[in-house]
């Protein structure tokens, strides 16, 4: 994917589905008109600071041990944001917690043994958050409201299947919580990624074990890897979860839900890691997602392949449907499915109906910068052909690398965040991009055709889980500040409290006129 292609994409990209009206035509009404005025961003960056575009400022919702009730506080290393209105100023976050820096969160020492006590710490602190958000003048969380609860990994959550997954019927706890989707009636799918952080990772040929870098399977041996690595639906109203076997195991970044005129949903996600496939998950009933069937792009041929037992290339493999749905990444490649450079967040264009998926990049294929891939469905959500293209390419020409969250706002504008790892970030080859950032790109207007930076991150810092609420502010999380911390005395950031204090991750809200227009 060749960095200038971007260029292409100007004259095939903007054009809109037939009978959509052009949304950003209305977003004229007062405050900085984007349209007919040039939109100024900022340059690149390497401040340990949240630093916004002119004209935007931010207010802190919740960070890293602030309580939410009397019993519950807020998370580690907040990831994906989803908003469940309520009213016109009032409703339900939810928050994930992608994984822990036992450094800075439970007092270990690299010179020391791993202690069981720290483990069962961490394992409070991931998973995810639902808080009770309420607007006066400007959103906060409502402290203390019976809403608001905590999903960790500690807690019994079952399988939704048919038969045991690795000997049991229910996992301890989630983890790994990166990106994830909301359905038609009102859950919350968080999705499991880097779930060998954890636990490692199994051969299930020979039996053999590639150990974990947190080491919780030291200490909790029964909560075996193959309980991991699930899409997991949580309930607001019922306080309940389930992790859906039939949507497969791999490193889940998202799960976009697409729901279809018959009730039923599609739901798309991608494996992060490099040459990891893209999937798409059809159900086969109304308002639930089991049972389905499960379904892996292969863009040589542009069509997607199922991941069905009665293929002698599954059925000769794997012993068990279960089995196979377990070791989804092997079924996937079987089956003919394309390996991608890290597949990452997955959004659907309002304007024309395409499926837009981060590439982040892949640096053993010398691919450091990443882009934007398009994905037209070409026969509905639930057929079985497509055709793609590039979106975006990352670059010095376009002023971003490695893209990950996606969001697009009332408007239509694309709405991304960069995920350059804190090993590289500053670093060649990404010496111009500085600190990982917030970025637009503009779809009509003067400004049509920009990839405009909006925010630079603090150090080591990524900003994820872009969420609009319907006031126009944009949530979003700042997460692991200072993750390349040696201990705590020799901190790389001290966002947000400042010298002398710990790095900590949290949700912020961005206001502004700018957010104001496009939402009026």
């Amino acid at each position: 994917m060749n960095r200038r292609s971007f260029i292409s994409f100007l004259g095939t990209g903007m054009a809109l589905a037939p009978g959509v009206p052009s949304l950003l035509s209305s977003c004229t009404s007062g405050g900085r008109d984007y349209l007919n005025q040039p939109l100024k961003g900022i340059a690149p960056g390497a401040k340990d600071e949240l630093t916004l575009a002119d004209g935007l400022s931010y207010d802190i919702i919740s960070k890293w041990g602030d309580p939410l009730s009397e019993n519950l506080k807020f998370g580690y290393n907040n990831d994906y944001l989803a908003y469940l209105p309520q009213g016109p100023k009032e409703g339900l976050l939810w928050v994930n917690h992608e994984y822990v820096n036992p450094i800075l969160c439970s007092g270990y020492d690299p010179a020391k043994a791993r202690l069981r006590a720290q483990i069962e710490s961490e394992m409070e602190e991931v998973g995810g958050s639902l808080i009770k958000l309420k607007k006066d003048k400007k959103w906060q969380i409502v402290h203390g409201h019976p809403s608001n609860d905590r999903l960790t990994g500690s807690q019994k959550i079952p399988f939704e299947w048919q038969e045991r997954v690795g000997n049991a019927t229910e996992a301890t706890g989630t983890l790994a919580n990166c990106s994830g989707g909301v359905t038609p009636w009102g859950t919350i799918l968080t999705c499991e990624e880097n779930y060998d952080f954890f636990y490692g990772e199994k051969n299930f040929d020979d039996g053999s074990y590639q150990a974990s870098e947190l080491q919780w399977e030291v200490f909790f041996p029964k909560n075996r890897t193959e309980h991991y690595g699930w899409v997991v639906e949580y309930d607001p109203a019922s306080k309940t979860a389930k992790k859906h076997i039939a949507l497969g195991r791999f490193a889940h970044e998202c799960a976009t839900v697409q729901a279809l005129d018959d009730g039923r949903v599609v739901i798309y996600s991608g494996d992060d890691k490099n040459g990891g496939c893209l999937f798409k998950y059809i159900s086969a009933e109304p308002e639930k997602i089991s049972p389905g069937t499960l379904y892996v792009g292969n863009f040589e041929t542009g069509t997607w392949e199922s991941l069905d037992m009665d293929k002698a290339a599954l059925n000769e493999r794997f012993g068990s449907e279960t089995e196979m749905l377990i070791r989804a990444r092997e079924a996937a490649i079987r089956v003919g499915g394309t390996p991608l450079d890290r597949p990452e967040d997955i959004e659907i264009d309002p304007l024309d109906g395409s499926i837009l998926v981060a590439l982040t990049n892949n640096i053993p294929n010398e691919n450091y910068f990443g882009s934007i891939l398009k994905i037209k469905e070409e026969s509905g959500y639930d057929g079985l052909r497509f055709s793609w293209d590039t979106y975006l390419t990352g670059g010095e020409e376009t002023g971003f690398a490695c893209p990950d969250n996606l969001a697009f706002d009332a408007g239509g504008n694309l709405w991304f965040t960069s995920d350059i790892s804190g090993s590289s970030l500053n670093a060649s080859p990404y010496t111009a991009f500085g600190n990982n950032g917030l970025f637009v790109f503009i779809r009509e207007g003067i400004n049509a055709g920009r990839v405009i930076q909006m925010a630079s991150a603090p150090n080591d810092a990524e900003i994820t889980g872009p969420c609009f609420l319907p006031d126009g502010t944009l949530l979003l999380s700042i997460q692991h500040p200072g993750e390349t911390s040696a201990s705590p005395s020799q901190l790389t950031s001290n966002w947000p409290d400042g010298p002398g204090n710990l790095p900590k991750s949290a949700v912020v809200a961005v206001y502004g006129d700018f957010l104001e227009d496009i939402s009026s």
